[in-house]
C-alpha cells in the first residue's frame, strides 16, 4: 500500500481562450518534477475540478500519468457530492493507472458523520486504489471529525487525509487517533510546518505550484532534523502564501504562474480574474521572494 509523504502539489489547470492549454500543462508537470515534488494532484480545488469536463479530466490525468509516472505519485481528484458518481470516477482513475485518489467530503448535501463514513467506505470498497480523504469545510460546508477518520483508517486502502480545516487542534487530534495508521497531510500552506511538528507526513500544497523546490526542501529539512532550515523557508514563504489567498484560489496562484511565464492566468467562470490590487500584491511578493525580477 502507498507510503505517501513529502510535498504534493495541488496543480492548477492552465486554460487559454476557454480551452485546456496542453503545452502549458506539460510545462507545469516538468516544473514540478524538476522541483522535486513527491506527488502531483490535478483537477482538484486548485485545478478548478468542478469546471473541468469529463473529457478534459481524462486528458489531463492521461498527460499527468505519461509525464510523471515513476517520477512522482499521481493522485486523481475523484470526489463529488454523489457517492455513485464518485465511485465511477475513482474506478475510471484506477483503470487509467493513477497511483491513488483524492476524495473530498461530499459538498452541499451536508451528510452526517455516519453519512460521511458510509460514503468513504463505499468508495474505498469499490476500488483497489489507495485513498486520500480530503477535509475542506470552508469549501464543502461539512467537516469530517477525527473520530470518523479513525473509523475509516481501519479500511485497508484509506491511507491518508488532506486536512484543510485550518485547525491545528483538529490536526493534532487526527494524528493522536490514527497517525499510526494513516498519513496526515497539511491542506493549508501556512500550517504545514506546525502540522509537521505534531506528526503530519507532508503537505498538499498550493504554493508549490510556484515554489516546488523550496516547499519540498522545507518538508525534507524538517524530517532530516534541520528544523532551523525548515523554519527559515516557512517564514520566507509566509508573505507569498498570504498573497496567494487574498482572493479565491486559484486566481492568485494562476496570476503568479503567469507572471513567471509558466501559463496564462485564465480562470473559468464563475471565477474571474484577480483584481489589479491582488495582481500587484502577488507581483510584489514574488519580487520580495527573489523569483521575479
Amino acid at each position: 500500500m502507498a507510503d505517501w509523504h513529502g510535498s504534493f502539489t495541488a496543480l492548477v489547470t492552465p486554460f487559454h481562450n476557454g480551452s485546456l492549454d496542453e503545452q502549458a500543462l506539460e510545462r507545469l508537470f516538468d516544473y514540478q518534477l524538476a522541483g522535486g515534488s513527491a506527488g502531483i494532484i490535478p483537477c482538484a480545488t486548485t485545478g478548478e475540478g468542478p469546471t473541468v469536463s469529463p473529457e478534459e479530466f481524462r486528458r489531463i490525468l492521461g498527460l499527468a500519468l505519461a509525464r510523471a509516472k515513476g517520477k512522482a505519485a499521481v493522485l486523481a481528484y475523484t470526489g463529488t457530492n454523489d457517492t455513485v458518481g464518485t465511485i465511477a470516477k475513482t474506478q475510471q482513475a484506477e483503470q487509467m493507472g493513477a497511483d491513488g485518489a483524492l476524495v473530498v467530503t461530499p459538498y452541499y448535501n451536508k451528510p452526517t458523520q455516519e453519512g460521511l463514513y458510509q460514503h468513504f467506505k463505499a468508495v474505498a470498497k469499490a476500488t483497489k486504489l489507495p485513498i486520500m480523504l480530503y477535509n475542506v469545510p470552508s469549501r464543502t460546508g461539512v467537516s469530517i471529525q477525527p473520530e470518523t477518520v479513525a473509523r475509516l483508517a481501519e479500511i485497508g486502502n484509506v491511507v491518508a487525509i488532506k486536512e484543510a480545516s485550518g485547525s491545528l487542534d483538529q490536526a493534532t487530534q487526527l494524528v493522536r487517533l490514527c497517525g499510526d495508521r494513516m498519513a496526515v497531510f497539511s491542506g493549508d500552506d501556512s500550517l504545514t510546518l506546525p502540522m509537521l511538528a505534531v506528526g503530519a507526513r507532508g503537505v498538499v500544497s498550493v504554493v508549490a505550484n510556484v515554489l516546488p523546490r523550496d516547499t519540498a526542501k522545507m518538508v525534507a529539512a524538517f524530517f532530516d532534523g534541520r528544523i532551523d532550515e525548515a523554519r527559515r523557508i516557512h517564514l520566507k514563504q509566509f508573505p507569498l502564501i498570504r498573497a496567494l489567498f487574498t482572493e479565491t484560489s486559484p486566481g492568485p496562484v494562476k496570476c503568479a504562474l503567469n507572471l513567471l511565464g509558466l501559463c496564462h492566468a485564465d480562470v473559468r467562470m464563475p471565477l474571474v480574474d484577480v483584481s489589479d490590487a491582488t495582481r500587484k500584491l502577488v507581483k510584489d511578493e514574488l519580487k520580495n521572494y527573489g523569483v521575479l525580477k
